[in-house]
Protein backbone atom coordinates (compact mmCIF):
# COMPACT_ATOMS: atom_id res chain seq x y z
CA UNK A 1 0.00 0.00 0.00
CA UNK A 2 1.24 3.45 -0.82
CA UNK A 3 1.92 6.21 1.66
CA UNK A 4 -0.61 9.02 1.87
CA UNK A 5 0.18 12.11 3.92
CA UNK A 6 -2.39 14.72 4.82
CA UNK A 7 -0.44 17.97 5.24
CA UNK A 8 2.69 19.26 6.97
CA UNK A 9 0.94 19.33 10.34
CA UNK A 10 0.26 15.58 10.13
CA UNK A 11 3.71 14.43 8.92
CA UNK A 12 4.96 14.06 12.48
CA UNK A 13 1.93 11.95 13.41
CA UNK A 14 2.31 9.52 10.52
CA UNK A 15 3.28 6.04 11.62
CA UNK A 16 7.01 5.39 11.74
CA UNK A 17 7.16 2.73 9.04
CA UNK A 18 5.47 5.17 6.60
CA UNK A 19 3.06 2.54 5.34
CA UNK A 20 -0.20 3.44 7.02
CA UNK A 21 -1.62 6.95 7.39
CA UNK A 22 -2.74 8.20 10.77
CA UNK A 23 -6.54 8.31 10.40
CA UNK A 24 -6.77 11.00 13.04
CA UNK A 25 -5.38 13.41 10.47
CA UNK A 26 -8.51 13.41 8.35
CA UNK A 27 -10.85 16.18 7.42
CA UNK A 28 -12.44 17.97 4.53
CA UNK A 29 -9.32 19.96 3.76
CA UNK A 30 -6.80 17.13 3.65
CA UNK A 31 -5.57 15.41 0.50
CA UNK A 32 -3.91 12.04 0.20
CA UNK A 33 -0.88 11.93 -2.07
CA UNK A 34 1.76 9.30 -2.75
CA UNK A 35 4.95 10.15 -0.85
CA UNK A 36 7.36 9.32 -3.64
CA UNK A 37 5.38 10.16 -6.75
CA UNK A 38 4.11 13.25 -8.49
CA UNK A 39 0.47 12.26 -9.03
CA UNK A 40 0.22 14.10 -12.33
CA UNK A 41 3.53 13.13 -13.92
CA UNK A 42 3.15 9.40 -14.65
CA UNK A 43 2.62 8.35 -18.24
CA UNK A 44 1.36 4.87 -17.40
CA UNK A 45 -2.03 4.10 -18.97
CA UNK A 46 -4.78 2.07 -17.32
CA UNK A 47 -6.09 1.89 -13.78
CA UNK A 48 -3.45 -0.61 -12.65
CA UNK A 49 0.10 0.66 -13.02
CA UNK A 50 3.28 0.89 -10.96
CA UNK A 51 2.14 4.19 -9.43
CA UNK A 52 -1.59 3.56 -9.37
CA UNK A 53 -3.58 3.89 -6.17
CA UNK A 54 -5.21 0.75 -4.81
CA UNK A 55 -8.17 2.26 -2.99
CA UNK A 56 -10.33 5.36 -2.77
CA UNK A 57 -11.38 7.26 0.32
CA UNK A 58 -15.05 8.28 0.30
CA UNK A 59 -15.01 11.64 2.04
CA UNK A 60 -18.77 11.95 2.56
CA UNK A 61 -20.09 14.67 4.81
CA UNK A 62 -17.03 15.09 7.03
CA UNK A 63 -17.64 18.84 7.21
CA UNK A 64 -20.87 18.46 9.15
CA UNK A 65 -20.84 18.63 12.94
CA UNK A 66 -23.76 17.73 15.16
CA UNK A 67 -26.02 17.68 12.13
CA UNK A 68 -24.53 14.33 11.11
CA UNK A 69 -26.48 12.47 13.80
CA UNK A 70 -29.75 14.06 12.73
CA UNK A 71 -29.03 13.30 9.07
CA UNK A 72 -28.14 9.71 10.00
CA UNK A 73 -31.48 9.19 11.77
CA UNK A 74 -33.45 10.73 8.89
CA UNK A 75 -31.58 8.72 6.27
CA UNK A 76 -31.93 5.48 8.26
CA UNK A 77 -35.68 5.95 8.70
CA UNK A 78 -36.05 6.78 5.02
CA UNK A 79 -34.09 3.68 4.02
CA UNK A 80 -36.21 1.48 6.27
CA UNK A 81 -39.37 2.90 4.70
CA UNK A 82 -37.94 2.26 1.22
CA UNK A 83 -37.16 -1.36 2.06
CA UNK A 84 -40.46 -1.95 3.84
CA UNK A 85 -42.73 -0.25 1.30
CA UNK A 86 -41.17 -1.73 -1.81
CA UNK A 87 -40.87 -5.17 -0.23
CA UNK A 88 -44.58 -5.05 0.60
CA UNK A 89 -45.44 -4.22 -3.02
CA UNK A 90 -43.32 -7.13 -4.25
CA UNK A 91 -44.90 -9.49 -1.72
CA UNK A 92 -48.54 -8.60 -2.43
CA UNK A 93 -48.00 -8.56 -6.21
CA UNK A 94 -46.54 -12.07 -6.08
CA UNK A 95 -48.98 -13.60 -3.58
CA UNK A 96 -52.33 -11.91 -4.26
CA UNK A 97 -54.13 -13.57 -7.17
CA UNK A 98 -56.21 -10.44 -7.73
CA UNK A 99 -53.10 -8.48 -8.71
CA UNK A 100 -52.36 -10.47 -11.84
CA UNK A 101 -52.51 -7.69 -14.43
CA UNK A 102 -49.35 -6.64 -16.33
CA UNK A 103 -49.30 -3.31 -14.50
CA UNK A 104 -48.50 -5.02 -11.18
CA UNK A 105 -45.90 -7.23 -12.84
CA UNK A 106 -44.04 -4.10 -13.98
CA UNK A 107 -44.65 -2.41 -10.63
CA UNK A 108 -42.99 -5.09 -8.54
CA UNK A 109 -40.06 -5.17 -10.96
CA UNK A 110 -39.70 -1.43 -10.45
CA UNK A 111 -39.83 -1.93 -6.67
CA UNK A 112 -37.10 -4.57 -6.93
CA UNK A 113 -34.89 -2.14 -8.88
CA UNK A 114 -35.56 0.60 -6.32
CA UNK A 115 -34.47 -1.64 -3.43
CA UNK A 116 -31.16 -2.59 -5.05
CA UNK A 117 -30.61 0.94 -6.36
CA UNK A 118 -30.82 2.53 -2.93
CA UNK A 119 -28.89 -0.33 -1.30
CA UNK A 120 -25.82 0.44 -3.43
CA UNK A 121 -25.44 3.91 -1.91
CA UNK A 122 -27.45 4.60 1.25
CA UNK A 123 -25.72 1.99 3.49
CA UNK A 124 -22.37 3.56 2.52
CA UNK A 125 -23.71 6.97 3.42
CA UNK A 126 -24.97 5.70 6.78
CA UNK A 127 -21.60 4.12 7.51
CA UNK A 128 -19.80 7.31 6.53
CA UNK A 129 -21.97 9.40 8.84
CA UNK A 130 -20.94 7.14 11.73
CA UNK A 131 -17.22 6.57 11.10
CA UNK A 132 -16.41 9.78 9.20
CA UNK A 133 -14.78 8.27 6.10
CA UNK A 134 -14.98 5.00 4.21
CA UNK A 135 -12.41 3.29 2.04
CA UNK A 136 -13.20 1.20 -1.02
CA UNK A 137 -10.97 -0.66 -3.46
CA UNK A 138 -10.60 0.67 -6.99
CA UNK A 139 -12.42 -2.34 -8.41
CA UNK A 140 -15.17 -2.05 -5.80
CA UNK A 141 -15.56 1.64 -6.55
CA UNK A 142 -16.14 1.07 -10.26
CA UNK A 143 -18.45 -1.85 -9.55
CA UNK A 144 -20.54 0.38 -7.31
CA UNK A 145 -20.50 3.10 -9.96
CA UNK A 146 -21.62 0.71 -12.69
CA UNK A 147 -24.43 -0.84 -10.63
CA UNK A 148 -25.68 2.56 -9.47
CA UNK A 149 -25.86 4.03 -12.98
CA UNK A 150 -27.25 0.87 -14.54
CA UNK A 151 -30.07 0.63 -12.02
CA UNK A 152 -30.89 4.32 -12.48
CA UNK A 153 -31.23 3.78 -16.24
CA UNK A 154 -33.06 0.47 -15.77
CA UNK A 155 -35.59 2.17 -13.48
CA UNK A 156 -36.35 4.75 -16.14
CA UNK A 157 -36.59 2.03 -18.77
CA UNK A 158 -39.17 0.19 -16.64
CA UNK A 159 -41.10 3.46 -16.24
CA UNK A 160 -41.06 3.65 -20.05
CA UNK A 161 -42.42 0.10 -20.30
CA UNK A 162 -45.15 1.04 -17.81
CA UNK A 163 -46.05 4.05 -19.95
CA UNK A 164 -46.40 1.75 -22.96
CA UNK A 165 -48.57 -0.57 -20.85
CA UNK A 166 -50.87 2.34 -19.99
CA UNK A 167 -50.99 3.36 -23.66
CA UNK A 168 -52.10 -0.14 -24.75
CA UNK A 169 -54.65 -0.37 -21.92
CA UNK A 170 -56.29 2.96 -22.79
CA UNK A 171 -55.86 3.21 -26.55
CA UNK A 172 -56.26 -0.50 -27.43
CA UNK A 173 -58.32 -1.99 -24.58
CA UNK A 174 -59.78 -4.82 -26.69
CA UNK A 175 -56.33 -6.03 -27.72
CA UNK A 176 -54.68 -5.43 -24.33
CA UNK A 177 -54.79 -9.07 -23.20
CA UNK A 178 -53.44 -10.27 -26.55
CA UNK A 179 -50.57 -7.77 -26.59
CA UNK A 180 -49.52 -7.93 -22.94
CA UNK A 181 -49.04 -11.67 -22.68
CA UNK A 182 -46.68 -13.13 -20.09
CA UNK A 183 -43.84 -13.70 -22.61
CA UNK A 184 -44.25 -10.12 -23.83
CA UNK A 185 -44.04 -8.79 -20.27
CA UNK A 186 -40.90 -10.78 -19.52
CA UNK A 187 -39.37 -9.62 -22.80
CA UNK A 188 -40.12 -5.96 -22.01
CA UNK A 189 -38.54 -6.19 -18.55
CA UNK A 190 -35.51 -8.03 -19.94
CA UNK A 191 -35.20 -5.31 -22.56
CA UNK A 192 -35.25 -2.66 -19.81
CA UNK A 193 -32.40 -4.39 -17.96
CA UNK A 194 -30.42 -4.83 -21.20
CA UNK A 195 -30.94 -1.19 -22.10
CA UNK A 196 -29.59 -0.14 -18.69
CA UNK A 197 -26.51 -2.33 -19.09
CA UNK A 198 -25.75 -1.16 -22.63
CA UNK A 199 -26.10 2.52 -21.73
CA UNK A 200 -23.86 2.17 -18.68
CA UNK A 201 -21.07 -0.12 -19.85
CA UNK A 202 -19.25 2.30 -22.23
CA UNK A 203 -18.93 5.09 -19.65
CA UNK A 204 -17.77 2.89 -16.78
CA UNK A 205 -15.38 0.94 -19.03
CA UNK A 206 -13.68 4.10 -20.25
CA UNK A 207 -13.45 5.45 -16.70
CA UNK A 208 -11.95 2.19 -15.43
CA UNK A 209 -9.21 2.28 -18.09
CA UNK A 210 -7.97 5.66 -16.86
CA UNK A 211 -4.97 6.07 -14.56
CA UNK A 212 -5.51 7.15 -10.96
CA UNK A 213 -2.28 8.02 -9.14
CA UNK A 214 -3.55 10.36 -6.43
CA UNK A 215 -5.11 12.13 -4.67
CA UNK A 216 -7.54 9.34 -3.88
CA UNK A 217 -10.23 11.24 -1.95
CA UNK A 218 -13.67 11.07 -3.59
CA UNK A 219 -15.53 14.18 -2.50
CA UNK A 220 -18.91 12.50 -2.46
CA UNK A 221 -20.97 10.03 -0.46
CA UNK A 222 -20.20 7.16 -2.87
CA UNK A 223 -18.27 6.56 -6.09
CA UNK A 224 -20.06 9.21 -8.06
CA UNK A 225 -18.80 9.28 -11.71
CA UNK A 226 -18.15 13.01 -11.90
CA UNK A 227 -16.35 13.03 -8.54
CA UNK A 228 -14.13 10.06 -9.47
CA UNK A 229 -13.39 11.61 -12.87
CA UNK A 230 -11.72 14.56 -11.14
CA UNK A 231 -9.09 12.19 -9.76
CA UNK A 232 -7.86 11.01 -13.18
CA UNK A 233 -4.19 11.69 -13.84
CA UNK A 234 -4.56 12.67 -17.46
CA UNK A 235 -6.97 13.96 -20.07
CA UNK A 236 -10.64 13.25 -19.38
CA UNK A 237 -12.08 14.63 -22.61
CA UNK A 238 -13.02 11.19 -23.89
CA UNK A 239 -14.55 10.29 -20.52
CA UNK A 240 -16.70 13.41 -20.56
CA UNK A 241 -17.88 12.83 -24.12
CA UNK A 242 -18.72 9.16 -23.54
CA UNK A 243 -20.46 9.81 -20.21
CA UNK A 244 -22.48 12.71 -21.63
CA UNK A 245 -23.42 10.71 -24.73
CA UNK A 246 -24.61 7.75 -22.66
CA UNK A 247 -26.64 10.02 -20.38
CA UNK A 248 -28.26 11.80 -23.33
CA UNK A 249 -29.13 8.51 -25.02
CA UNK A 250 -30.62 7.07 -21.83
CA UNK A 251 -32.65 10.15 -20.95
CA UNK A 252 -33.77 11.01 -24.47
CA UNK A 253 -34.89 7.53 -25.48
CA UNK A 254 -36.85 6.91 -22.30
CA UNK A 255 -38.17 10.47 -22.13
CA UNK A 256 -39.31 10.53 -25.76
CA UNK A 257 -41.09 7.18 -25.46
CA UNK A 258 -42.85 8.23 -22.25
CA UNK A 259 -43.85 11.59 -23.72
CA UNK A 260 -45.10 9.97 -26.93
CA UNK A 261 -47.15 7.45 -24.96
CA UNK A 262 -48.85 10.15 -22.94
CA UNK A 263 -49.52 12.34 -25.97
CA UNK A 264 -51.31 9.42 -27.62
CA UNK A 265 -53.12 8.69 -24.34
CA UNK A 266 -54.24 12.34 -24.10
CA UNK A 267 -55.54 12.28 -27.67
CA UNK A 268 -57.48 9.11 -26.91
CA UNK A 269 -58.88 10.49 -23.63
CA UNK A 270 -60.19 13.61 -25.38
CA UNK A 271 -62.44 11.40 -27.48
CA UNK A 272 -64.00 9.73 -24.43
CA UNK A 273 -66.93 10.68 -22.27
CA UNK A 274 -66.53 12.31 -18.87
CA UNK A 275 -66.80 9.09 -16.87
CA UNK A 276 -64.36 7.26 -19.12
CA UNK A 277 -61.95 10.19 -18.94
CA UNK A 278 -61.88 10.12 -15.17
CA UNK A 279 -61.35 6.36 -15.14
CA UNK A 280 -58.55 6.54 -17.74
CA UNK A 281 -56.85 9.39 -15.92
CA UNK A 282 -57.06 7.45 -12.66
CA UNK A 283 -55.11 4.55 -14.18
CA UNK A 284 -52.33 6.91 -15.29
CA UNK A 285 -52.18 9.29 -12.33
CA UNK A 286 -49.76 7.29 -10.17
CA UNK A 287 -47.33 6.54 -13.00
CA UNK A 288 -47.43 10.11 -14.30
CA UNK A 289 -46.69 11.43 -10.79
CA UNK A 290 -43.70 9.10 -10.38
CA UNK A 291 -42.32 10.04 -13.81
CA UNK A 292 -42.66 13.76 -13.06
CA UNK A 293 -40.85 13.41 -9.72
CA UNK A 294 -38.09 11.25 -11.24
CA UNK A 295 -37.24 13.57 -14.10
CA UNK A 296 -37.62 16.81 -12.13
CA UNK A 297 -35.29 15.51 -9.38
CA UNK A 298 -32.77 14.44 -12.04
CA UNK A 299 -32.87 17.99 -13.44
CA UNK A 300 -32.18 19.43 -9.98
CA UNK A 301 -29.13 17.18 -9.57
CA UNK A 302 -27.83 18.18 -13.01
CA UNK A 303 -28.19 21.87 -12.16
CA UNK A 304 -26.45 21.42 -8.80
CA UNK A 305 -23.45 19.85 -10.56
CA UNK A 306 -23.23 22.58 -13.17
CA UNK A 307 -23.64 25.55 -10.82
CA UNK A 308 -20.38 26.27 -9.01
CA UNK A 309 -21.92 28.15 -6.06
CA UNK A 310 -23.13 25.03 -4.26
CA UNK A 311 -20.75 23.65 -1.58
CA UNK A 312 -19.84 19.94 -1.78
CA UNK A 313 -22.03 19.06 1.21
CA UNK A 314 -25.11 20.50 -0.52
CA UNK A 315 -24.38 18.56 -3.69
CA UNK A 316 -24.03 15.32 -1.74
CA UNK A 317 -27.31 15.89 0.09
CA UNK A 318 -29.07 16.73 -3.19
CA UNK A 319 -27.67 13.53 -4.74
CA UNK A 320 -28.87 11.47 -1.77
CA UNK A 321 -32.33 12.98 -2.02
CA UNK A 322 -32.37 12.25 -5.74
CA UNK A 323 -31.33 8.64 -5.18
CA UNK A 324 -33.85 8.07 -2.39
CA UNK A 325 -36.81 10.28 -3.34
CA UNK A 326 -38.46 8.19 -6.06
CA UNK A 327 -37.97 4.80 -4.32
CA UNK A 328 -39.28 6.42 -1.12
CA UNK A 329 -42.41 7.85 -2.74
CA UNK A 330 -43.23 5.02 -5.16
CA UNK A 331 -45.02 2.76 -2.63
CA UNK A 332 -46.96 5.70 -1.18
CA UNK A 333 -48.02 7.09 -4.54
CA UNK A 334 -49.16 3.75 -5.97
CA UNK A 335 -50.91 2.79 -2.73
CA UNK A 336 -52.80 6.07 -2.53
CA UNK A 337 -53.73 6.20 -6.22
CA UNK A 338 -54.52 2.52 -6.72
CA UNK A 339 -57.51 1.08 -4.86
CA UNK A 340 -56.73 -2.55 -5.74
CA UNK A 341 -53.19 -2.30 -4.42
CA UNK A 342 -54.33 -0.51 -1.27
CA UNK A 343 -56.94 -3.18 -0.54
CA UNK A 344 -54.43 -5.95 -1.22
CA UNK A 345 -51.93 -4.45 1.21
CA UNK A 346 -54.68 -4.15 3.82
CA UNK A 347 -55.70 -7.79 3.36
CA UNK A 348 -52.07 -8.87 3.69
CA UNK A 349 -51.63 -6.89 6.91
CA UNK A 350 -54.81 -8.43 8.30
CA UNK A 351 -53.49 -11.92 7.49
CA UNK A 352 -50.25 -11.13 9.30
CA UNK A 353 -52.22 -9.83 12.26
CA UNK A 354 -54.41 -12.94 12.38
CA UNK A 355 -51.37 -15.19 12.16
CA UNK A 356 -49.81 -13.33 15.09
CA UNK A 357 -52.99 -13.46 17.22
CA UNK A 358 -53.82 -17.15 16.74
CA UNK A 359 -50.69 -18.56 18.46
CA UNK A 360 -51.40 -16.29 21.44
CA UNK A 361 -54.95 -17.65 21.73
CA UNK A 362 -53.67 -21.23 21.58
CA UNK A 363 -51.22 -20.56 24.41
CA UNK A 364 -53.96 -19.02 26.56
CA UNK A 365 -56.24 -22.00 25.89
CA UNK A 366 -53.59 -24.49 26.91
CA UNK A 367 -52.85 -22.50 30.07
CA UNK A 368 -56.56 -22.44 31.02
CA UNK A 369 -57.01 -26.19 30.48
CA UNK A 370 -53.99 -27.04 32.56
Amino acid sequence: MKVFLTDLMCIGETSSNLKIPDWRCTGPGYSYLPLSTNPRSSLVNGTQGPDAITFFIIEGLVGLGKEKLLLFVILLLGYMIILGGNSMIIFVALTDSKLNSPMYFFLYNLSFVDIIYTSTTIPNMLSGLLVGMNTISVQGCFLQMHVFIQLAVTGRAILTVMAYDRYVAICNPLRYACIMTKPARVLLVAGAWSFGALCTLPATSVAFQQFYCGPNVVKHGWCDPSSVRRLVCGDVTVDNIVALSCAIVALLITGVFILTSYILIAVSILRMGVVQRLKAFGTCAAHLTVVSISYSSASCVYISYRVGNFPPEVRIIVSVLYAALTPFLNPMIYSLKNKELRESIWRTLMRFRSAAVLPTKDVNTVTTLS
